[in-house]
């Protein structure tokens, strides 16, 4: 295959991931800083040579909210900030399977199980340990999406056993890159975060593992973020953007330090850097996209999607979610659970999950559609 812009750095880095190489931080660096309208549709042409003009969809349950002994500077759940966010324990392994039903009805091939906290532990918590594998089981066997799991920091025992009880994913987002991470966090480092990484896949599960865009890095800092997230080996890599929260450290920003124009240029980037993954739109996309806008992320190299709510803040419908896919001229994923796109955009879908009460939308943004 032959790509071609006229833009010479790209069209070389476009020739030589498709050769097979990878790039490295000089062409990453040099590559965001080309045209969007370059790198773009460049993007898309590595996307559409290594994937198969789908989108895959996850969904996720805030299945423990608040309370976290983490001070995330971006986070509403945080016990350091004062976010009036709903809190709670657990969700009943119940009332997370209602959930992963809701999700595998709208369309998701994946359901993420959520615990904010530093580490669902085996030793210290051993009853919420088990009502978490019983949640994992019964979302394994009583659903057909795959399950992934967040749980944070896993010990090399945990990760076995829930890579046994069949978690598909495990997520843990490094957020950004390691110099800029101490910016962000002070309670644990990024390598804590990269040995928890490690662990889950020597343990057997793939990796979803991200990033947030928008909390004063650098370009500079987006790709080395990303070539982190290549040395541990992702297979899918969470897009976010900062949706800020009142009450957090980064609550005071009136909305994402990103343009439209430098979140498409850094998912084409990533595109490039990780032509087999999949990049994955995820939180904050609302707030810092216009409606009219979102489907370009699509039109640069992105083939997944969070669809429905987000831990804290609501999402738009799964409905909405396939238009913006349909608009980029791909087709929502359906190998792992056949469901009807029509019926979930006209909302026909049943809710099986709507008396679950988690913490979606409890928390105040301060973003601007600016």
């Amino acid at each position: 295959m032959v790509y071609e812009t006229g833009n010479r750095t790209v069209d070389e880095a476009v020739r030589r991931v498709l050769d097979g190489e990878s790039l490295d931080r000089t062409d990453g660096l040099a590559l965001i800083a080309q045209p969007v309208e370059d790198l773009a549709p460049a993007a898309d042409a590595v996307r559409a040579q290594f994937g198969d003009d789908t989108v895959d969809a996850c969904s996720i349950v805030n299945a423990k909210a608040g309370n976290c002994a983490e001070d995330c500077g971006f986070c509403a759940q945080s016990v350091h900030f004062d976010t009036g966010i709903e809190t709670y324990g657990l969700l009943d392994p119940e009332e997370i399977l209602a959930a992963a039903k809701r999700a595998e009805r709208d369309g998701a091939q994946r359901f993420g199980v959520v615990v904010a906290e530093k580490g669902v532990s085996k030793e210290k918590r051993p009853e919420e340990w088990a009502d978490v594998l019983r949640a994992i089981r019964l979302v394994r066997d009583e659903t057909d999406v795959e399950v992934d799991a967040s749980l944070g920091i896993l010990t090399e025992e945990e990760a076995e056993i829930i890579a046994a009880e069949g978690v598909n994913h495990y997520n843990h987002n490094i957020e950004t890159s390691p110099r800029y991470f101490p910016e962000i966090v002070s309670t644990h480092s990024f390598a804590d975060r990269v040995e928890t990484l490690e662990r889950a896949k020597a343990a057997g599960m793939d990796l979803c593992a991200g990033v947030i865009l928008g909390m004063g890095e650098s370009p500079t800092d987006r790709i080395d973020a990303a070539l982190a997230l290549r040395d541990v080996g992702i297979e899918s890599l969470p897009v976010n953007i900062l949706n800020p929260v009142a009450g957090t450290p980064l609550g005071d920003d009136d909305g994402a330090d990103i343009t439209t124009a430098e979140i498409i240029r850094t998912v084409a980037v990533y595109r490039l850097l990780h032509p087999e993954a999949r990049v994955r739109l995820t939180g904050g996309r609302e707030a810092n996209l216009d409606a009219d806008e979102q489907h370009l992320p699509f039109e640069a190299g992105a083939d997944g999607i969070l669809t429905g709510d987000y831990l804290t803040t609501d999402g738009q419908s799964p409905g909405d979610d396939i238009e913006v896919i349909e608009r980029a001229g791909l087709e929502p994923n359906r190998e792992t659970n056949e469901f009807d796109p029509e019926a979930v955009k006209s909302g026909a879908v049943d809710d099986p999950a709507a008396d679950v009460e988690t913490a979606a939308g409890t928390a105040t943004s301060n973003a601007t559609d600016d």
